[in-house]
């Protein structure tokens, strides 16, 4: 029998630094070895300093609203309308800060082979 589950991505992505899906839920629906979801809720002026390197997944960022700026090494892209998006591959490394109070949704992937 299939499952289904409802829920809010504002409230379950809440214990978990707002990821919805990943392999680091605990087991049912929402658990995946192959696919991450973040719901990003951040604060005007909020940042991640530090790079994230190593990252070995496809990744897309998509703003729901707001402002937010990924941060590559070699150049950076603003999102400023709900709909803009940025997307990189295994190996580039990045970081972000917010302009305004910003939501994105974050899909991080393993490509096949």
């Amino acid at each position: 029998m299939s499952e289904i589950y409802t829920g809010n991505a504002e409230v379950d992505g809440s214990g978990a630094r707002g990821w919805i899906i990943g392999s680091f839920i605990p087991k049912g629906l929402r658990h995946s070895e192959a696919v991450e979801i973040k719901w990003g809720l951040h604060k005007a002026g909020e940042a991640r300093d530090e790079w994230v390197t190593g990252e070995q997944r496809t990744t897309i960022c998509v703003l729901i609203s707001g402002t937010f700026t990924i941060q590559f090494r070699d150049r950076e892209v603003t999102l400023g309308k709900a709909g803009d998006y940025v997307m990189w591959g295994e190996g580039i490394d990045h970081k972000w800060l917010t302009q305004g109070d910003s939501v994105v949704m974050t899909v991080r992937w393993d490509e096949p082979g």
